[in-house]
């Protein structure tokens, strides 16, 4: 097959070529907390029994939940999948519409190229099968922030299938080890947003913004391999840290750029697979996990006492930390799929099959794009393990955080500290304040230079680690002082004056005979009593380890 033709469109370059997904979902108005219209649609996963079983609740018999995720990302692009709008955050309502996006009649829809790279490069670094030849589709249902009547969606043959997720949670007995798990990828489907429906309770009425309507989403949906709210949590996590990683979505959560819907179930193990409720349009992490263990254990309260689980659509209410219901699930034949006439089969390339001579901005080579990934969150964790010495833990908590990886990395780049003492500073003492504090990494008031500097005079041994924390501390209190201000200010330098040191200890000794005698028999503990007097003696300014040596000496002596 020739390579099909492309066409430039205003503004960036788009094409009239289409591909396939196979489309659900369509997503109607905004996430938990706003006031947008819930999305209305069919959940497109298939329901597999899991293995993890959960704690008996009330009955004799175990119950198994079932967990399956539908995740909506924007792709990160200037203009809209199929026209020219620009796509931009809190723009003035209605201001980024074009005549396609509103649905005059004659318009037809171009192809937005960087969606479809987006898509392609999602599904190499989720391990997906690349199809060359993709549909799009209609997926028919009437509501007011839908203008055409219809979503352009992929139903037959979606963009990339057959994928695979790793992530890690915690386990063994004390949940004390990371377990990495493997959650399938089903397959990543592009399609429109919908427009936003506010709803206006006050006056009776409801108002229609369309900037979002056909703004380009990736929807990747899971196979049902999870059983609780943490590991949806984890996979979300993870999915996000990718796309944030390739560029391909900013994932921003709070700005509805990351959506998840999950589909639950419980049953006895052995026994089919229970009814499934779907609960919508879940814009935060925390309140996804929340939702599902929610969920779950309403089906079990449910069926333990005699009730039925109804094939329903329901949201989560963060304020009362349940879910609610919204509607009955509507029928996949309601929404009458149907080939986009306007768009043809999208035709993709690998090496081996791109035509002598082809312009290259006129066709997509896959493996093109595979040269081009960036280093994915995995490898990081396995770079930061065996470069720094860290914990496989450490690396995870470090990734999570936002912006947590590039402060540690700077403090790394200014002191002589080891990494290994630089991420204990970093995960315990400065992450500590910032959540005690509920500051981001990029709001905290001790920059990289600041710390770095803190731990260079620790490891000078210019200072003794407890003085180091009052540092830490000032430094978070009084923004602009450096640490060697604090430390001349305060008086923090250890004692440098071993003969002054070495008298300390000696009537320390002699003022506590009894702690001496305990010391010299056997009783090794007696030492740190001996320890404690003369740091307090010098006000915390002398080196723990130096004492313990020159009491020692002299216990010897």
């Amino acid at each position: 097959m020739a390579a099909p033709v492309l066409r430039l469109g205003c503004p960036g370059t788009r094409w009239a070529l289409a591909w396939v997904g196979s489309g659900f979902h369509h997503r109607r108005g905004a996430s938990i907390g706003s006031t947008s219209n819930p999305t209305r649609e069919q959940s497109a996963v298939t329901q597999k029994p899991l293995h993890t079983a959960q704690k008996p609740r009330k009955g004799e018999h175990k119950w198994e939940a079932v967990v399956g995720l539908e995740i909506h990302a924007q792709i990160s692009s200037n203009s809209k999948l199929f026209s020219g709008s620009q796509v931009c955050f809190s723009a003035p309502p209605n201001s980024l519409v074009s005549f396609f996006d509103a649905s005059l009649p004659g318009t037809l829809p171009v192809l937005n190229r960087r969606c479809v790279e987006a898509a392609v490069m999602t599904g190499l670094a989720l391990n997906c099968h690349i199809n060359k030849k993709s549909l799009f589709d209609r997926k028919h249902y009437f509501y007011a922030d839908l203008p055409a009547g219809y979503q352009i969606t992929q139903q037959r043959l979606p963009i990339a299938v057959n994928g695979s997720l790793v992530y890690s949670v915690w386990g063994g007995k004390k949940r004390n080890q990371m377990v990495s798990r493997t959650v399938r990828i089903k397959q990543i489907q592009l399609e429109q947003d919908s427009g936003k429906s506010l709803h206006d309770d006050l006056r009776a009425q409801t108002l229609i913004d369309l900037n979002r309507a056909g703004v380009g989403l990736l929807e990747v949906v899971l196979e049902p391999d999870l059983s609780c709210g943490e590991e949806a949590a984890t996979v979300v996590r993870e999915l996000q840290l990718i796309l944030q990683a390739l560029g391909t979505s900013q994932a921003n959560m709070s700005e509805g750029q990351l959506r998840v819907d999950a589909n639950v179930s419980v049953h006895h193990p052995g026994e089919p697979l229970g009814i499934r409720t779907e609960v919508k349009n879940l814009n935060s992490i925390r309140f996804l996990a929340k939702a599902i263990d929610f969920e779950i254990q309403r089906q079990i309260n449910e069926l333990e006492t005699g009730g039925e689980i109804l094939n329903e659509t329901r949201s989560f209410d963060c304020q009362l930390g349940c879910t609610v219901p919204m509607r009955d699930k509507e029928g996949k034949q309601d929404y009458r799929f149907m080939p986009e006439p306007n768009l043809p089969p999208l035709v993709l390339y690998d090496s081996t099959s791109l035509p002598a001579g082809a312009d290259s901005q006129q066709v997509i080579n896959i493996d093109q794009i595979r040269d081009t990934l960036p280093e994915l969150p995995s490898v990081t964790r396995e770079r930061l393990v065996q470069q720094y010495g860290l914990l496989p833990e450490h690396s995870f908590t470090l990734l999570n955080e936002v912006g947590l990886l590039e402060f540690f990395q700077n403090v790394i780049k200014e002191t002589r500290a080891e990494p290994k003492k630089v991420a204990n500073w970093v995960l315990n003492t400065f992450l500590g304040y910032l959540k005690q504090q509920n500051l981001a990494v990029s709001e905290s008031p001790v920059s990289p230079s600041a710390l770095a500097e803190l731990l260079n005079l620790l490891d000078s041994k210019a200072i003794s680690s407890s003085a180091a924390k009052q540092v830490f501390q000032e430094l978070w209190s009084a923004e602009g002082k450096t640490a060697a201000q604090v430390v001349s200010e305060q008086k923090l330098e250890l004692m440098q004056d071993l003969e002054a040191l070495d008298r300390l200890c000696l009537s320390t000794m002699e003022g506590h005979p009894q702690v001496v005698m305990d010391v010299k028999k056997g009783n090794s503990r007696a030492i740190n009593k001996l320890i404690g007097l003369v740091r307090k003696a010098t006000l915390s300014r002398a080196d723990p380890a130096l004492i313990k040596d020159i009491l020692e000496k002299r216990l010897r002596s």
